[in-house]
């Protein structure tokens, strides 16, 4: 079943609900444990309000998510699940970004026979390849799975940004309105991305997710 929307030009577009509910921040994978470095940021005085907050998901989303995360996970979707899913976790740069992917792609994978899927056989499951392994068997478009995936992705930092700065709702919600109209560019980056050019290249990142693993007081798991 499709949900079907008409656009302000007049045009008609399909929103599968299964998609929808991928993406939703109640999916029960534990995303909101995590701030995949942002928290590290703060505490380095880098993300320290919402413009400096923005700056950094905007950073992470360019240089890593959409030069790595983004373009493996349509090679996954394409069929590439076993050998991408190595190179994704061999990319983790830290203990706790891989331990992260790890304990999400465990808990996706557990809840998808309760979906009505086959769990992956894999001994040790990242989240782009369980998520891959559900938009797949449910034949969802790879360009729109990808971009409920970033939106998720976003949304999670943004709430990371609310709960710790901390940071207004409206605040919130102005910064999702900027940072989503990257998706469509993030999304094109990602197709074009030969394997040769796969790259995760953000020394940044993986120096103050190294220092967040010993962080004195922190309220997230990376």
């Amino acid at each position: 079943m499709t949900i079907t929307a008409t656009t302000a030009a007049g045009m008609t577009t399909s929103i599968d609900p299964r998609l929808l509910q991928l993406a939703s921040p109640t999916l029960p994978v534990g995303a909101y444990s995590y701030s995949g470095g942002l928290e590290a940021a703060m505490e380095a005085g880098i993300a320290k309000d919402a413009a400096s907050a923005e700056r950094w998901i905007t950073d992470v989303l360019e240089f890593s998510i959409g030069r790595m995360e983004a373009p493996v996970l349509l090679r996954m979707m394409k069929g590439q699940l076993d050998s991408f899913n190595e190179v994704f976790l061999a990319s983790r740069e830290t203990a706790e970004l891989r331990a992260e992917t790890v304990q999400m792609g465990f808990s996706l994978n557990k809840l998808l026979p309760e979906l009505g899927l086959q769990p992956l056989e894999m001994e040790e499951i990242s989240f782009p390849a369980a998520f891959a392994h559900a938009a797949r068997s449910w034949k969802i478009d790879e360009r729109s799975a990808l971009t409920a995936y970033l939106w998720a992705w976003m949304e999670n930092q943004v709430m990371a940004a609310v709960k710790s700065i901390p940071l207004g709702q409206t605040d919130g919600q102005r910064m999702l309105l900027s940072l989503g109209k990257r998706l469509e560019e993030t999304v094109g980056q990602a197709s074009a991305i030969s394997d040769e050019e796969l790259g995760n290249f953000t020394p940044g990142l993986a120096v103050l997710s190294t220092q967040h693993e010993t962080q004195y007081s922190r309220l997230f798991r990376s």
